[in-house]
């Protein structure tokens, strides 16, 4: 489950990835990654669902899970069967259903853990990957744009990462993970909600709602 979890950061991951056969960034697919990342930071809100398909390697289908994203500013929630993520900007709680466990953590700004808004919005993509956009494809009706990637660091868990932008919107439609171990992760953005405002009281667990759960403070 924490690997889902981890993998789950990995949602708009083309915001900071990329290959090149050639061992060239391409100039067409820089610009599209700089449009989206663009066009999220103007967002003060953000509310997704999406889904997660696991496969092998050989495309079987080993379980798929569905989810809700929110964002605002340095908080985020995840929602995902079976747990749920917490962050209000300073502390990060993670609920698991099945042993009734929270487990919480201190925010570290400087420290080098993966976040949404990091994914979403941090422009530095170039400076850790490689990346080349592929040919279009047209998909219930939608033309979407294909950004294939790969990370420089090769310790990495994962070693490609293939992205669908609908080009009209530059919004991400599908992230499909390639990780080392052979499975394959895709998420597939089902909508995204970008106008609604969030409280702030959904980035912080209530633990009233959930009794009986075992809290480890790693503060």
């Amino acid at each position: 489950m924490k690997k889902i979890l981890y993998s789950l950061l990995f949602l708009t991951i083309a915001i900071n990835s990329a290959v090149s056969a050639q061992g060239k960034n391409d100039p067409d697919a820089k610009k599209l990654l700089d449009a989206v990342t663009a066009k999220f930071k103007t967002y003060k809100s953000v509310q997704a669902k999406f889904t997660l398909k696991i496969e092998s390697a050989a495309g079987k289908t080993l379980g798929s899970k569905s989810g809700t994203l929110y964002m605002k500013g340095l908080k985020y929630r995840i929602n995902i069967t079976g747990q749920e993520i917490y962050s209000d900007g300073t502390t990060t709680s993670t609920y698991d259903a099945s042993s009734k466990e929270l487990t919480v953590t201190k925010v570290d700004p400087s420290a080098n853990t993966l976040t949404p808004q990091k994914i979403f919005a941090d422009d530095s993509y170039d400076k850790e990957y490689l990346y080349k956009l592929n040919d279009d494809k047209v998909v219930a009706g939608k033309t979407l744009q294909e950004v294939e990637l790969t990370p420089l660091d090769k310790t990495k868990t994962f070693f490609k990462v293939i992205i669908d932008v609908d080009k009209a919107t530059k919004t991400i439609v599908s992230t499909k993970i390639f990780e080392k171990t052979g499975e394959r992760y895709t998420y597939s953005v089902s909508n995204m909600n970008t106008t609604t405002p969030i409280a702030d009281d959904i980035f912080v667990f209530d633990q009233k709602k959930y009794p009986g759960t075992d809290v480890v403070d790693l503060r």
